[in-house]
């Protein structure tokens, strides 16, 4: 490397700009947990992609996945 750092590093990851958002929003620390564990559970279904490299059908799977593989509840999928 040239010395200087990738914007992969000076960046904070995800789910660390996932809960300075929440918040600087207010959202209680329980939400904010619950919140980041919907969101690791996402990502791991899709072998770790990151979800801006994801569109709508990948959002779809992970939905069905949560319905047929999972039995979530009709609410449990709405919140996710």
């Amino acid at each position: 490397m040239d010395g200087k750092k990738s914007e992969y590093h000076t960046r904070p990851k995800l789910l660390e700009q996932v809960k300075r958002a929440m918040r600087t929003r207010n959202y209680s620390p329980r939400t904010i947990a619950t919140y980041v564990q919907w969101i690791k559970r996402f990502i791991l279904f899709h072998n770790k992609t990151h979800p801006d490299d994801m569109g709508k059908e990948e959002v779809r799977a992970f939905l069905a996945y949560l319905a047929v593989e999972q039995n979530a509840a009709p609410s449990t999928q709405n919140q996710a």
